[in-house]
């Protein structure tokens, strides 16, 4: 690792963070949020899920908040979808990004989306190969890559099988997710080894949960081993609903400060963002799990 290099962030706040959370956002304040990334200069920003608002009701307005934002050169709205009707929804909200899980595990599969594995990655060819001939960049998450509530142990082998069957839909990268925290940097560090050795020249993105606390060793492991992208959520708000006691994404402010004290870019403002945590406690009437909002940075700037 050298000064210089860039790593990118994805915030995953608006969607990720705000769908395990009892407070549902207004569509006003959801904007807000989003503008208040981009303006501290991230670039691509997951805004929303197209899924069943039964679900997931903290995301029934995705069409209404993709309206309200503003297109922006360089600027990416990640929509999350897991089956062609989804799809078909965010192209149609404006969109100019989508993501699809697939879980490696089949029971967690099932219980998330539905359906099997194998249904999911079907779903996933066939959105992929819509989302190239309507211009949108198409990206997938291998979810539960290091651990499921119901199954127990992932194998690396199994992860990697669906990391390569994705791979056939041709998407800008493949993130490795561990949904419910149980990874650890030496699991980290091998899985990723051996998707570069599997997946040549494929762009490896991360999403961590920090339910065990190790969400940021794992994405320290995960920038040596080679990740182009970090998955993060403002003040480490998030989870997922269908996985049990998965709460805590990587507080975004906090891996900003660990990567550049590392000298590593972002281009993202650590200020900015850590004033977004303040806001954004104040709009779920709490504290948030990331401790930049409570520490400030260091050396601290001057007033």
């Amino acid at each position: 690792m050298v000064n210089g290099q860039q790593v990118e962030i994805v915030e995953v706040g608006p969607r990720d963070g705000l769908q395990n959370e009892s407070t549902v956002f207004s569509t006003a304040a959801k904007i807000e949020f989003i503008n208040r990334v981009i303006e501290a200069g991230t670039r691509r920003v997951e805004v929303t899920s197209f899924v069943h608002p039964k679900r997931v009701p903290q995301m029934a307005d995705a069409e209404e908040v993709l309206k309200a934002l503003p297109r922006r050169d360089g600027v990416y709205y990640v929509g999350l979808v897991l089956n062609r009707r989804g799809f078909d929804r965010a192209a149609a909200a404006g969109c100019n990004e989508i993501g699809m899980a697939v879980v490696a595990s089949d029971t967690f599969n099932q219980r998330n989306q539905g359906v099997g594995t194998a249904e999911s990655i079907k779903a996933w060819l066939d959105i992929a190969a819509a989302a190239h001939a309507a211009g949108i960049r198409p990206q997938v998450t291998v979810s539960a890559a290091f651990g499921c509530p119901f199954e127990g142990e992932v194998a690396p082998e199994k992860v990697i099988e669906v990391a390569m069957q994705v791979a056939q839909g041709a998407p800008c990268e493949i993130a490795i997710a561990d949904t419910i925290g149980v990874g650890v940097p030496s699991q980290v560090t091998d899985l990723l080894g051996r998707l570069g050795t599997a997946l040549p020249g494929m762009p490896l993105r991360c999403h961590f949960h920090n339910t065990r606390n190790t969400g940021l060793a794992n994405a320290y492991a995960a920038v040596e081993a080679g990740a182009v992208a970090l998955d993060a959520s403002v003040g480490g708000i998030g989870g997922c609903p269908f996985a049990p006691a998965a709460t805590g994404n990587i507080p975004t402010e906090d891996l900003l400060y660990m990567l550049q004290r590392m000298g590593i870019s972002t281009g993202i403002d650590l200020e900015q963002t850590i004033a977004t945590g303040h806001w954004l406690q104040e709009q779920l009437g709490r504290a948030v799990p990331g401790m930049l909002v409570k520490a400030g940075g260091f050396p601290a700037r001057a007033a």
